[in-house]
């Protein structure tokens, strides 16, 4: 689909504010309601826009430690290992990325007694993990849902 730069502003507007009514991008942008509604039922209809959400502040509901992971695994065991990691709560995103068969993880989870758990007990249990390299969050500078346009 080929965005037109009024497609953009709606996009940068919502990534903003995904509560914001048709009604004010509509008088932010000199259109009607309708027709703001119309383009991002388009932008929903072709995949640009996957979903609402709403950002939660993971420290503010008790989440004090953001650890980020480098896991390697064998080959054979990426997606199983990929797949159970994915689907433990403490994992806010798991991605595949270019190297030897390399995961990275964002875990959220509420002290360092927690993520000492979950390293030794859930992470080194997995079958087939060769290494893993952890690195804590000391300060966010910058964190953005959506992309620039």
């Amino acid at each position: 689909m080929k965005l037109t730069d009024i497609d953009k502003k709606i996009l940068e507007m919502l990534t903003k504010n995904g509560r914001m009514s048709y009604a004010d991008i509509g008088k932010e942008l000199n259109l009607s309601r309708v027709s703001i509604r119309e383009r991002v039922n388009q932008l929903i209809k072709n995949g640009v826009i996957e979903r609402f959400s709403v950002v939660i502040n993971s420290e503010k509901i008790g989440k004090g430690v953001s650890a980020f992971f480098e896991v390697d695994c064998e080959p054979a065991y990426l997606v199983v290992v990929a797949e159970a990691l994915a689907d433990n709560p403490v994992v806010a995103s798991c991605y595949q990325m270019t190297g030897p068969s390399t995961l990275h993880m964002h875990v959220l989870v509420d002290d360092f007694v927690s993520l000492e758990q979950f390293i030794n007990n859930e992470l080194y249990a997995l079958e087939g993990i060769t290494r893993v390299e952890s690195h804590i969050l000391l300060r966010r500078f910058k964190s953005r849902n959506g992309l620039k346009l």
